[in-house]
């Protein structure tokens, strides 16, 4: 098991929260992730062979946040 801490902006509230841990635990691979609104991140736990930092990228794009690098 792999876990990958993200740093997203544009995020302000629950429906960010619940849009982008939906989008994430919808990849296969996934196990969990948790949307921290104070810390402006999300750590995500997933197994690494199936998934990996570039579909997280995506997803969380897709839902219209950025991901900072």
């Amino acid at each position: 098991m792999n876990n990958e801490l993200i740093n997203i902006e544009g995020m302000s509230c629950d429906h960010c929260k619940h849009s982008i841990e939906k989008a994430l635990n919808s990849l296969d691979g996934v196990t969990s992730s948790e949307v921290n609104l104070s810390n402006e991140n999300v750590e995500i736990a997933f197994d690494g062979s199936q998934v990996g930092f570039n579909d997280f990228k995506e997803a969380i794009e897709n839902q219209g946040y950025d991901v900072v690098e």
